[in-house]
């Protein structure tokens, strides 16, 4: 994140990195590897404390953020977490933060949990339905009396396994609309996904027939479109900042082993040839900042063309991440493709965020959709 950060901004941001630092070194992620939860409860609950599940939040429910821009300033930690290859749900539990909050006082009581950490919620938006639009929706919600039905699957669900509540994206009669269902309601199944991350964990999540109030509405039924959109953008542009992270700790970690491994008596950085190389990498890292800050400071300011901007963020991190990373594997010789070199918790960050709420060649899909209907409406 190139942002020009105010001194409260700074030290929220080293407070955090001090704090990931200090409670999930490269010792713990690997000894969690097979951690049904991938992290430890208290972690989540402390991290709560220092902030991460309030900035999208109004004041007025319990938030709040250090800038003015919570986004912003939510954008700094997902940097952070990708810097460090840090467990959590962080990207989901705040979209669902961002959803209850501008859904007014229904849910106050969910959103106090959110907060305090007690709780987890987590976002079901992507489905396993052939479809060439991003963001489609399949799952079905009926209204019956004073109940809502939902029918259909989520997959991949983040820490749903782990989630008290899960925030679920379907359709009323084509319409979007969104629930907000108690992981233990009678008819919610969850499954567990493989992922190539150590501590991030996934699930396959099918609503056979559940039945909650219509009170878990999260806004008005059929309704949900704009706030839908703009989940998906805050997830692109969130996701986008953590893999920047997880780039920016890759190059430095093999810009200092370029330095200090020698060969025939010269560092491997006097190299012409790997000059080059990290030239490439240096340019596609500079602007994977500069979209994802964009996008970003779109995205808070409520820009005409954050749309564009998320998806731009999330197309370019998604295919120049991997590729660094991947660059930075190569520099690293035989050692890079150890599991004991710790290079590939990075690799595994940027690959597993390339594929979650959109590939590159979706996003391309729909920035050259957005730019078609800009042109008919010109």
């Amino acid at each position: 994140m190139r942002f020009d950060l105010d001194a409260e901004q700074e030290f929220f941001r080293g407070t955090t990195a001090r704090f990931l630092e200090d409670h999930v070194p490269v010792a713990t992620l690997r000894a969690l590897r097979n951690d049904p939860i991938g992290y430890e409860p208290d972690y989540w609950r402390r991290g709560a404390e220092l902030g991460w599940t309030s900035l999208l939040v109004s004041e007025a429910h319990g938030g709040g953020s250090i800038s003015g821009a919570g986004l912003v300033d939510l954008g700094l930690i997902a940097h952070e977490f990708g810097r460090h290859a840090a467990p959590g749900p962080l990207v989901t539990v705040n979209v669902v933060a961002d959803a209850l909050t501008r859904a007014g006082d229904a849910h106050a009581a969910v959103l106090a949990d959110l907060l305090a950490g007690t709780v987890i919620a987590t976002w079901g938006s992507a489905e396993p339905v052939p479809s060439d639009q991003l963001g489609a929706i399949g799952l079905e919600i009926r209204v019956d009396g004073g109940d809502v039905v939902l029918h259909g699957v989520k997959r991949p669900v983040e820490s749903a396994a782990q989630a008290g509540v899960l925030l679920v994206t379907g359709r009323v009669d084509g319409e979007p609309t969104q629930v907000l269902v108690p992981r233990e309601t009678p008819g919610v199944s969850i499954a567990p996904m493989e992922t190539v991350d150590l501590t991030r964990r996934f699930s396959v999540v099918t609503f056979d027939d559940v039945r909650v109030p219509r009170a878990a509405l999260v806004g008005e039924i059929g309704g949900a479109a704009e706030q839908v959109e703009r989940q998906h953008q805050l997830a692109a542009a969130l996701s986008s900042a953590e893999s920047v992270g997880a780039m920016q700790a890759a190059f430095d970690m093999t810009v200092e082993w370029a330095f200090d491994r020698y060969t025939f008596g010269r560092p491997l950085a006097s190299y012409q040839a790997l000059k080059h190389r990290f030239a490439d990498m240096k340019s596609w890292l500079e602007a994977s900042h500069g979209i994802t800050d964009a996008a970003i400071a779109a995205i808070a300011g409520g820009a005409s063309d954050a749309a564009e901007l998320a998806s731009a963020a999330k197309a370019y991190t998604g295919q120049y991440g991997a590729e660094l990373v991947q660059d930075c594997v190569q520099m690293h010789g035989g050692i890079g493709v150890t599991f004991d070199h710790d290079l590939h918790l990075f690799l595994r960050r940027v690959t597993l965020n390339r594929a979650l709420y959109g590939t590159p060649a979706d996003h391309r899909q729909r920035l050259a959709a957005l730019v078609e209907q800009q042109a008919v409406h010109a």
